[in-house]
């Protein structure tokens, strides 16, 4: 095979990714109201994006080889996985990725001429690596139910090796996946007793015949019109019967990420089986992500203490989620330096007010926001050692009208999207400000940018184009190039601990940097996760942040 012919590529996997977030964001409420099983809680949608977005956001930008890509993008998914759904996702797009990455070497020149052999055609590579991944999926799930999504993925693969034996291209090969999925979701309300009664089709099924049906508009160049969507209901929404929760049945979901020898997790999974249902279980090579739905929470956590290390503890109470009182409305009011830093802050719910170098926010901007949102409870942002007072100054004016007003004193930016992060409106007030403040506390902060003057700091003299690195707040090296600044500022921050690297890239950015900084990173500190945000902001090429 010339490499010119070469279909699955790094471009390929990166569009692919775009276009599935997109259209996953698009298909979120409908699959969020088809979600009857395991749990009625309406959240597969919404955990299948989420996984998916966290998955592209570990896709680093630069010139990557496939397996590179493919490893980043599964190591993010599985990181990020949210739900019993997001979780089995996680599991077949890193399973789908890896086994993609040992079928096809790339072809190689040879010192005598011509090129290295192929180990299989693309279409057989790409079947064979949706078996694959479909049998992994299986295997993660401690007690596998038919008429859920492992039924479409195993029906998808199945088919796709059918076409690629009969020597179809990759994209007729992902056609027919496709339309096998489709055709084994609508057979999934026959298969399981909630799905029937409901009148739905299964909501993780759903969600993974979009993402097949991503691929393939990707492939064929069709558009994601032509094959992705959701099947509609059976029934009409008002004859469905399967919402409420079962009594009987598991009252909460319990979810980690665990650092444990591979060899342990057979056990340990088939331990969690005898203390709950949905027990999904999936990662390698040292790193798991752990599902289970249990009454018995600290029983759920403790034998991951007994193997290895549990971190990143989620406990979601399902009669909480589905049957929870109204609270107050709450804004959160972020002063955001950069249009993509405003992006990332309104995406996650804040009101945005420009900021940043040469532009700081003003009392009176705060206050007309504080005025503009309407609502009772208000958490203020500043995102900027000098904007803290003036956010302040805001707070107590608004306290003289009956607004209830936290200002959580973030000196960065990156401290900002830390705390913006673990909002939840549905927290009371205080508990939520705690949350906040811990998660902008935790994050050390730092920023490479180019003297403009000659200037003294606390590093030494600097002169008008010397690279500088800032390390929290104050200037701590001083160098010829900002590649050696941005790694010397990450060597500084990790030097702590750390688990969570934040890059946040400026306007007019140089790619080339940011490669530069996530190789580095990747190869000093493998235990280390890397995400980089488009930020836009001006002076400061790079904003890093470690939790």
């Amino acid at each position: 095979m010339d490499a010119r012919e070469e279909v699955l590529t790094t471009a390929v996997l990166r569009s692919w990714a775009r276009t599935a977030l997109s259209e996953l964001g698009r298909a979120r409420v409908e699959i969020d109201e088809l979600n009857v099983y395991p749990v009625p809680d309406g959240d597969t949608g919404t955990n299948l994006y989420l996984t998916w977005e966290a998955a592209c956001d570990a896709l680093p930008e630069g010139e990557l080889t496939f397996a590179e890509a493919v490893q980043a993008f599964g190591r993010g998914a599985l990181l990020g996985a949210r739900g019993n759904s997001g979780v089995i996702t996680s599991q077949l797009v890193r399973a789908c990725g890896l086994r993609l990455a040992e079928n096809l070497p790339r072809t190689q020149q040879q010192p005598g001429g011509g090129l290295a052999d192929v180990r299989m055609s693309e279409a057989v590579a790409f079947a064979d690596a949706l078996v694959f991944a479909a049998d992994a999926a299986y295997g993660a799930v401690a007690q596998p139910v038919e008429g859920t999504m492992l039924t479409v993925a195993r029906e998808a693969a199945n088919a796709a090796l059918k076409a690629a034996n009969e020597g179809k291209t990759v994209a007729e090969v992902c056609l027919a996946a496709v339309a096998a999925a489709r055709v084994a979701l609508t057979k999934t309300t026959e298969q399981l007793e909630q799905l029937r009664r409901a009148g739905v089709v299964d909501a993780g099924g759903a969600g993974l015949v979009v993402i097949l049906g991503a691929m393939e508009s990707v492939l064929s160049g069709r558009g994601p019109a032509a094959t992705t969507g959701v099947p509609a209901r059976v029934v009409p929404a008002e004859a469905r019967s399967g919402n409420d929760l079962d009594p009987d049945g598991p009252a909460y979901e319990v979810m980690y990420l665990l650092e444990a020898p591979d060899e342990k997790i057979g056990d340990f999974r088939t331990l969690l089986a005898g203390l709950g249902d949905s027990v999904v279980v999936v990662g390698g090579d040292g790193l798991w992500n752990v599902h289970v739905h249990t009454d018995d929470v600290g029983g759920a956590i403790e034998p991951g203490i007994e193997i290895g290390r549990p971190y990143r503890i989620r406990v979601t109470h399902f009669a909480d989620q589905t049957h929870h009182e109204p609270v107050p409305s709450r804004a959160v009011i972020a002063v955001a330096a950069g249009d993509g830093l405003a992006k990332l802050f309104t995406d996650s719910g804040a009101v945005v007010i420009a900021g940043g170098p040469g532009r700081r926010c003003s009392t009176g901007e705060l206050l007309k926001a504080i005025e503009r949102s309407g609502a009772p409870e208000i958490v203020l942002l500043p995102n900027d050692k000098d904007s803290i007072a003036v956010a302040e100054a805001a707070a107590t004016a608004a306290r003289q009208d009956g607004v209830r007003v936290a200002v959580i004193p973030t000196r960065a930016q990156v401290q900002g999207l830390a705390a913006i992060a673990v909002h939840d409106p549905e927290r009371s007030f205080d508990d939520d400000v705690v949350h906040l403040s811990a998660a902008a506390g935790q994050t050390r902060h730092g920023a490479v940018t180019i003297a403009v003057k000659d200037a003294w700091t606390m590093a030494g003299t600097c002169r008008i184009g010397d690279a500088l690195g800032v390390v929290d707040g104050d200037f701590a090296l001083i160098t010829d190039d900002l590649a050696t600044a941005a790694t010397g500022v990450v060597d500084r921050l990790l030097g702590g601990g750390g688990e969570l690297l934040t890059v946040v890239t400026g306007r007019d950015v140089d790619p080339a940097l940011v490669d530069a900084l996530v190789r580095h990173v990747r190869r000093s500190r493998r235990d280390v996760d890397v995400v980089v945000y488009d930020g836009g902001q001006e002076r400061y090429p790079l904003l890093i942040g470690v939790e």
